[in-house]
């Protein structure tokens, strides 16, 4: 059994991350789940949430939005659509984008077109400001 995990992290724009790693834990659709070496090969979709590994005893955090994760063989890929790692997040502006979809969710009713638009942009932002307060700025 492999000590470390092999991970592969990529949007469509570039290759955010390859490492060899200790552990991971994702928000899959289902909910949080974690992966150590050894695990038993499996793919699952995530949805917008927190990617955290461990590396040499140190946590590092990225926020991502939807895509899938995949585990064979103590190789782990992350298909996203975007990742950005906690200390490259502006909070501020994640703070901006957070009051702007909770104002306007205020004024749409669940049956508005652009209510899912919305609701995906608050969950973005949330996921944004909490990853971003773990950074080691």
């Amino acid at each position: 059994m492999a000590e470390k995990l092999k991970v592969e992290l990529v949007t469509p724009y570039k290759k955010v991350l390859s490492e060899e790693v200790d552990e991971i834990t994702a928000t899959g659709a289902l909910g949080e789940f974690g992966v150590l070496p050894g695990h038993a090969p499996f793919l699952t979709s995530l949805k917008i949430g927190e990617l955290a590994y461990k590396q040499n005893g140190v946590m590092h955090h990225l926020a991502l939005n939807w895509g899938y994760f995949e585990v064979e063989n103590d190789k782990v890929t992350v298909l996203v659509e975007t990742a950005e790692r906690a200390d490259e997040i502006d909070l501020e502006r994640a703070k901006a984008a957070l009051g702007r979809a909770e104002t306007e969710l205020k004024s749409l009713t669940q049956d508005d077109k652009n209510f899912r638009i919305y609701e995906a942009a608050l969950e973005r932002a949330m996921v944004r400001v909490q990853v971003a307060g773990k950074s080691k700025r």
